[in-house]
């Protein structure tokens, strides 16, 4: 499918070998090297809890399209503890009012792709539960016809959007502009 507007890809063309991760290995998985990186701004991590995170998804349906990703590296809910679990569904929870307050959305899709490649994920080894903002006729004739999906907003002022509707949640901690917000969600 044609992309006709990602200007955040340059900086994925651009990038030296090592810019993946901090340790340079290429071969980690993202979910698991992304979250130790000390700049959660430029990692797309817009906020934490104790077992979980939410980063925006580098390839969105729309705008605001996010992870919530547990720490843990497994690609089965059956191995994560009930204290995972919950941590998860509630950072979820706080995801959808943060989306709600930055973006309006009409409604949202919110799922995962589970049982590995046929499901359709690219990294189908470390769960992650997506949620797409959605609009009334936000989808077009363009993918039917074109095979062109068209992006409205780029990845930095999604960010700044979300950022900003996550510190304004009750029990929300914003420490600067480089840390996710976090919350404690016991």
């Amino acid at each position: 499918m044609d992309q006709l507007f990602a200007p955040w890809r340059i900086e994925w063309v651009a990038r030296d070998g090592d810019q993946d991760t901090e340790d340079a290995d290429d071969d980690r998985c993202p979910f698991c090297a992304l979250p130790e990186r000390d700049d959660d701004a430029e990692s797309k991590i817009v906020a934490r809890s104790e077992h979980s995170f939410v980063l925006l998804n580098n390839y969105p349906y729309a705008p605001g399209h996010v992870m919530v990703i547990p720490y843990r590296h497994t690609g089965d809910f059956a191995d994560l503890t009930d204290e995972e679990l919950l941590d998860h569904a509630r950072l979820k929870s706080r995801t959808l009012d943060a989306l709600d307050a930055a973006f309006d959305p009409h409604g949202f899709n919110a799922g995962e792709n589970l049982g590995g490649s046929a499901a359709g994920g690219s990294i189908d080894d470390h769960l992650h539960t997506h949620v797409v903002p959605r609009w009334n006729g936000d989808t077009n004739f363009m993918p039917v016809i074109s095979d062109t999906k068209v992006l409205v907003q780029g990845l930095e002022e999604s960010y700044g959007q979300l950022f900003d509707a996550f510190a304004e949640l009750d029990g929300a901690v914003a420490d600067g502009d480089e840390d996710a917000v976090f919350f404690e969600l016991d």
